[in-house]
């Protein structure tokens, strides 16, 4: 199968900058008569079939709208993914999933803007860098960005710092004092918010910091948010003989890892050990565990209704906040032991 030529082999032999085969595809104006048959000489040539119509979004009349995300598999995505797709049908749209890979999801979503297949996007946990910026800017996409940021997009970014410190002050505050925490294997910004705003709680309390009691599991899955993840990290609490008094896991899919390990070990929660997550997938209810709700259902909704605002009206004011967690409190951090 021959490789699909994409708008940056035609910019190369061309000898323009993509912003300017860009332009011709726009069919703007601002393109000199040479430029334009050198542009469109190479489109011939390299026989260039882009399937993104840009004149369909210059008259605001796009077709395709993709999600990119490291990951459809997770209860955190899926929970997105249900606000946008209920969203959606308010829209003449059709809509693609792009699994970027939870590994390297930036390397992913570049070659997902090689193929060029969508006129909309939204980008869920995909930190943008200077390379994706650019390439979204030549492509002229509409786009939004769901916990990540950047300066130049619309954004719905999650305050994750807040959600770890929210968790460690909780248990604090049940009269925990041995706090440990299952981290994620694999770093990510959300993965080190959370620590950090875990730890600045307990320093904060005054509570010690024993490192021994962070744990990360060995699978690299979904980058160590899994069940396997959080089941792996408690054995390894059980190998070294020493457990935590209270344990805040990094997600909701880690926690039920975890609970499903204890209960191995024959360890009862909150009773020998207190538990709690992230996320508040719909699981967490029927568990009884404590977490954090990050209002995921909400944010698709509302990062498809303003995907909506700026395909109909490209130059509007670029709409950027934060949303913060809020807590659950349920029984698996109840303290029993508290005076």
């Amino acid at each position: 199968m021959n490789k699909k030529v994409t708008i940056y082999e035609v910019a190369k032999k061309a000898e323009v900058a993509i912003s300017t085969v860009s332009r011709v595809l726009n069919g703007s104006e601002n393109v000199s008569e040479a430029t334009k048959n050198k542009v469109e000489k190479a489109i011939k040539e390299l026989n260039f079939r882009p399937q993104v119509s840009a004149r369909k979004l210059a008259s605001k009349q796009p077709q395709m709208l993709a999600i990119a995300v490291p990951s459809f598999t997770t209860p955190y995505f899926n929970e997105v993914l249900k606000g946008v797709k209920d969203e959606i049908k308010k829209m003449d749209l059709d809509i693609i999933l792009y699994n970027t890979g939870s590994k390297n999801p930036e390397e992913g979503v570049q070659n997902f803007f090689d193929r060029g297949t969508a006129d909309a996007v939204i980008l869920l946990s995909i930190d943008i860098s200077d390379d994706v910026h650019q390439r979204l800017k030549a492509t002229h996409t509409p786009a939004v960005l769901v916990n990540s940021s950047h300066p130049a997009y619309n954004y719905f970014m999650l305050n994750d710092y807040q959600g770890g410190y929210m968790a460690g002050e909780h248990l604090v505050k049940q009269g925990f004092e041995r706090i440990g925490m299952i981290q994620s294997i694999v770093t990510s910004k959300t993965s080190k918010e959370r620590l950090r705003g875990f730890k600045d709680a307990l320093k904060n309390y005054k509570m010690p910091i024993d490192e021994s009691l962070f744990k990360t599991g060995d699978t690299t899955k979904h980058g160590g948010f899994t069940e396997e993840a959080g089941f792996e990290a408690i054995y390894k609490f059980d190998k070294q003989g020493d457990f935590p008094d209270a344990i805040f896991c990094s997600n909701d899919t880690q926690a039920v890892g975890a609970l499903y390990a204890l209960s191995k070990l024959g360890m009862k929660v909150p009773d020998d050990i207190a538990i709690m997550g992230y996320d508040n997938i719909k699981l967490t209810k029927y568990l009884d565990l404590t977490t954090i709700d990050q209002k995921m259902y909400t944010i698709g909704v509302e990062a498809t209704k303003r995907l909506a605002q700026i395909i109909k009206n490209p130059d509007e004011e670029v709409y950027q906040t934060t949303i913060n967690p809020v807590l659950i409190q349920r029984g698996s951090t109840e303290n029993k032991n508290k005076k």
